[in-house]
């Protein structure tokens, strides 16, 4: 049984970019599906879709590669763990990476990207950081 489908799914996304695998399926949570939605409105995956087998459902997602067959995805790291949650307020989430990450929080309206909780004003639990 896996404890933590975030950091299983974020692991499986960044194996399957190593072994420059085009897909590879995740097992489905709102919450998952809702971090990678927002990997594929940033432009870090290509597309997903949920899949469902009769009670069970699972998340094909379809990797992104750039003209070199390089991942697009440079690193992508959990932050907040089921031993060790981190809370940050909205006046510390900024931007990352100087621009080109994107750090993914869980708040009251839903699971948002940095630009938008700190558009809306909103902190959070610091889900994961990509770039």
């Amino acid at each position: 049984m896996i404890n933590d489908l975030i950091s299983d799914s974020l692991t499986r996304i960044r194996n399957a970019a190593m072994r420059k695998l085009d897909v590879t399926t995740l097992v489905h949570s709102k919450m998952v599906e809702a971090v990678i939605g927002i990997l594929a409105d940033k432009g870090y995956i290509d597309s997903f879709s949920v899949n469902e087998d009769g009670v069970k459902k699972s998340i094909k997602v379809v990797l992104k590669y750039d003209e070199n067959g390089n991942t697009v995805i440079n690193e992508v790291k959990r932050v907040s763990k089921p031993g060790r949650r981190v809370y940050k307020p909205a006046s510390e989430i900024k931007r990352f990476k100087n621009g080109y990450g994107t750090i993914i929080v869980s708040t009251s309206k839903g699971v948002l990207p940095n630009e938008k909780a700190h558009e809306l004003n909103i902190g959070g639990e610091v889900l994961c950081t990509i770039w």
